[in-house]
């Protein structure tokens, strides 16, 4: 051990900082002339972030007050809890709240256009809110989950409880989708508070949410309004300051995969838990019984819209896929109607099976086969991958070693198969249909908060889906009868 540590307040040119343990990064000119006393650094995998003194302002002041609002929500009642979620989705059915949410919306999204920026995820619909509406109306239904008892073992004369409890501040780190402020706040009906950084798109609807919404519902119901707090910073730096502080007890992060993958980085390096949800694209691997009317079916229903579970990826068994591909092909075609085209990436051995008469605004391009984990970013022209394979465990191959290891979509009759793919797959969610079902609102009735892959490894006791419920720690109390034991 050396000698204490002293603050950094200057950074020089050529100047070297150690990363992992093991590694060296050297500063550059830019860093040097940029620090500031005050400022900060991050180490996220093998580089070096720069935390400015405003961004780190900014995540303590919302991290002090969840922290406070999560000492004051022992206080609330769960029937507090449950008012707060039913006026929430109260205001988001107020005509005035939704017009004022609506307006402010179109200005970020005409202001994302003017930059050349998505606005797929940006835009702050009637049906968007009134998901919103009915997330939180399943929150405010859902059981009081903050002091439940898991389990009691009884012992002479003394027993011990094993009782679910919060677990703190959550942190949330999300692209520009206005509904994930709300989907956030499902962690309150578990005891938990939460801090919320929204890349700077979407800022302003964001905020106008917490304000008009989130806000006035928690003063209403007698819950600290700290319990929903928002990063008012626009820089991607904030998100990174956010992530830094360790009185967070979870870090969750959504978005693309790179951006994510150096978010948890520095979580973990802070010492804060993570929950990433980044790289998606949905896996269909089709069987040789499967029938060509489910097959076209449940292609173009997984192609709808760009989302994580979105069909990234078909596997065709080459026994069929003279008849099949085509299928496949006129699926493509039918999800591009209405749509400026879509594109499809065919391997070689897909190549030769696609046929040429398709309509003209579906494009064609090469992919090669060690390309396949590539997941397609499109917003409204569907693109898809398609490789033919040698048979349906050759797929599984394919999947296993390429893909992101989240949606597998097994096509077949065959009960035995899908039973058989669910086990050699090593993803978290597997169905024999359409991939989009993957959603906890949509298929488990429960505001999600994010949906995780197994891109790094499976979860330890909690599902892929994470939901208010699943942000929960274990306590034990022990009561005695017997003073006077000793072990």
């Amino acid at each position: 051990m050396t000698g204490a540590s002293q603050p950094l307040v200057r950074l020089v040119a050529g100047q070297s900082v150690i990363v992992g343990g093991d590694r060296v990064v050297e500063v550059d000119e830019t860093l040097a002339s940029a620090f500031a006393p005050g400022d900060r650094l991050a180490v996220a995998d093998e580089s070096v972030i720069h935390l400015r003194a405003d961004d780190l302002g900014s995540a303590d002041r919302a991290v002090t007050d969840a922290v406070e609002a999560f000492g004051r929500l022992t206080d609330c009642s769960d029937t507090s809890i449950t008012s707060f979620f039913e006026r929430a989705a109260a205001l988001l059915a107020d005509e005035s709240v939704v017009a004022d949410l609506t307006a402010i919306n179109e200005a970020d999204v005409a202001s994302a256009l003017e930059r050349g920026r998505s606005v797929t995820r940006l835009r702050l619909d009637a049906r968007m809110i009134e998901d919103m509406a009915a997330g939180l109306r399943m929150w405010a239904d859902a059981p009081p989950e903050r002091d439940g008892l898991l389990e009691t073992v009884e012992h002479d004369s003394w027993r011990i409880q094993t009782r679910r409890a919060p677990l703190g501040v959550v942190g949330f780190v999300f692209e520009g989708r206005p509904n994930v402020v709300v989907d956030a706040a499902g962690v309150i009906r578990s005891g938990n508070t939460a801090v919320l950084r929204i890349g700077s798109d979407a800022l302003a609807t964001a905020r106008a949410i917490i304000e008009r919404v989130l806000r006035p519902a928690l003063a209403e119901c007698g819950l600290p309004i700290g319990a929903v707090g928002l990063v008012d910073a626009e820089s991607h730096g904030a998100g990174y300051a956010l992530f830094s502080d360790r009185r967070l007890s979870l870090a969750v992060a959504r978005g693309s995969g790179a951006a994510v993958a150096s978010l948890g980085s520095v979580a973990r390096s802070a010492g804060v838990p993570v929950s990433l949800h980044g790289t998606g694209g949905a896996w269909m691997l089709v069987a040789g019984d499967a029938s060509a009317d489910r097959l076209a079916a449940v292609v173009e229903r997984s192609l709808d819209r760009k989302v994580c579970n979105t069909l990234n990826v078909c596997c065709i068994p080459a026994s069929r896929a003279d008849e099949l591909v085509p299928v496949v092909a006129g699926a493509l075609a039918v999800a591009a109607e209405g749509r400026p085209g879509a594109t499809a990436h065919l391997t070689d051995a897909a190549r030769s099976c696609w046929p040429e008469s398709l309509a003209a605004d579906v494009e064609v391009e090469h992919i090669e086969v060690e390309e396949l984990g590539r997941e397609w970013e499109w917003e409204d022209r569907p693109e898809v991958t398609v490789h033919v394979v040698d048979d349906l465990d050759a797929a599984v191959r394919l999947c296993n070693h390429h893909s992101p290891r989240f949606v597998v979509s097994v096509i077949t009759d065959d009960p035995a198969t899908v039973e058989s793919v669910y086990g050699a797959v090593d993803a978290p969610f597997v169905g024999d249909g359409f991939t989009r079902w993957v959603d906890g609102q949509y298929a488990l009735r429960a505001p999600e908060l994010g949906l995780s892959n197994w891109e790094h490894g499976r979860l330890l006791g909690r599902s892929a889906i994470l939901s208010g419920s699943s942000v929960h720690t274990v306590r034990h109390l022990a009561r005695f009868e017997d003073p006077g034991i000793q072990r």
